[in-house]
């Protein structure tokens, strides 16, 4: 039944950027406007633009859910997981996190964040921040967007008038989204910053596809090498020299798996 839930959601994800995108493929949000029918530019900052994003693309969530009779629940709290949790009627969950990225190159992106490794990941009985317990998920997906940031320069303290507003470059264009299981586009590498969270990949073709590095080696060891993995600080709490593993390669010799 997951897959079958996964591959209704990426049919439908084809018709979201028909909803997002100008005929000419520009963003159709072009800035912010205030009482007095000022309109200003929006920043390209990711989380900004993700953000916006979120909401424009909501009502097609809650289209979708119509269209296949399911009950959609959001998050209660942002930093929650996930973004949207889908149930059908016998009461199987499907947890949505909605992520998107920018595109360094043709081939390649920024990369993505999947969620916490620790906390409800772990303990996959826990409530806390996290919709329901994460073992009551029938599956976990990432509904991803790719797009390119326009490389103008773009002045974000310059006003415009409503009747400007096609005069407003927008700030991203080229959309595609996607949808994945999270375990075969995460990274065996933590996403950026000190958060402990699980990176992604970031050959486009990979997200698209879903080959990443547990893609073939399957969700068990995609859970086990993340609930298991220790960054250095987290060693050093627990006494270890080391990590035992921080790539999959190391992982693999330490659990002496056979692959291939």
């Amino acid at each position: 039944m997951s897959t079958i839930f996964s591959e209704q959601l990426a049919e439908y994800a084809q018709s979201f950027a028909e909803d997002v995108a100008t005929d000419t493929g520009d963003w159709i949000v072009k800035g912010f406007i205030d009482t007095k029918k000022n309109v200003y530019t929006i920043s390209v900052d990711t989380k900004v633009v993700s953000k916006i994003m979120e909401l424009l693309i909501y009502p097609k969530f809650v289209s979708f859910a119509e269209r296949y009779n399911f009950q959609i629940i959001l998050s209660d709290f942002q930093n929650h997981y996930p973004d949207l949790t889908f149930v059908d009627k016998n009461n199987n969950k499907y947890a949505v996190d909605i992520k998107s990225s920018y595109r360094i190159d043709s081939n390649t992106v920024n990369g993505m964040t999947l969620g916490a490794f620790t906390g409800y990941f772990r303990d996959r009985s826990s409530a806390k921040n996290v919709r329901f317990p994460y073992s009551s998920y029938a599956s976990h997906l990432v509904f991803g967007l790719i797009y390119s940031r326009v490389e103008k320069n773009i002045d974000e303290r310059k006003k415009y008038s409503l009747d400007q507003l096609f005069d407003i470059q927008s700030v991203i264009n080229d959309f595609k989204f996607f949808v994945q299981e999270k375990y075969r586009i995460a990274s065996d590498c933590p996403g950026s910053g000190n958060t402990k969270n699980i990176g992604s990949v970031t050959n486009i073709s990979d997200l698209i596809d879903g080959n990443g590095p547990f893609s073939k080696l399957g969700e068990k060891v995609f859970d086990d090498y993340w609930m298991n993995y220790l960054t250095r600080d987290m060693a050093k709490l627990v006494e270890m020299n080391r990590p035992p593993y921080s790539n999959i390669n190391e992982y693999i010799r330490y659990k002496n798996l056979k692959t291939g």
